[in-house]
């Protein structure tokens, strides 16, 4: 965890009692790839002033952080490995589907979550989630992928891109 990610003293308890609940579900239902994913979304709700954790039950709260990371990157799908229907979710931890619901829509505009969020895409989806290639360049809209190996540097150079493609697609095939 990098120093930016650090979980405020007051809210340490909290944080690991919600990351607890979720490691024990990832290790049942999902991988360690989510895993991660969802502690960095409990670490940024810990983080936010006042944080939302503070009100709410751990179990709740880990429910719907699961369901969040999971409406992102598809979690529902049954052609995604691994898959996950809400129902399992909200069964494990015990609450009402229409709470979990509600909380996971909470957390999504707290932290700006959607369908293919760059930010909250798991890693090993990111290359083809098309929401993270989509670039501005002179006023036009394209696709980074299909630029030329400098431009994708560049973008990457800039924090704009998580890697770049050119290289990627020479180092993996």
């Amino acid at each position: 965890m990098s120093s930016s990610e650090k979980i405020p003293k007051a809210m340490t308890d909290k944080f690991a009692a919600i990351a607890a609940l979720v490691d024990v579900f990832c290790a049942k239902h999902l991988n360690e790839e989510y895993r991660q994913t969802i502690h960095r979304v409990v670490g940024a709700l810990a983080r936010k002033r006042p944080s939302p954790l503070l009100r709410g039950k751990e179990n709740v709260w880990a429910a719907a952080a699961v369901h969040a990371v999971g409406r992102v990157n598809f979690l529902d799908d049954a052609s995604q490995t691994p898959h996950c229907k809400p129902k399992v979710i909200y069964e494990f931890f015990g609450i009402a589907e229409s709470t979990g619901q509600n909380k996971s829509k909470e957390i999504r505009d707290l932290l700006k979550m959607g369908p293919m969020s760059a930010e909250w895409t798991l890693p090993s989806r990111l290359a083809d989630n098309p929401m993270v290639w989509l670039l501005q360049v002179n006023g036009f809209t394209v696709d980074i992928r299909g630029m030329p190996l400098e431009v994708q540097q560049m973008a990457f150079d800039k924090g704009l891109i998580p890697f770049v493609p050119a290289e990627r697609d020479v180092s993996h095939g």
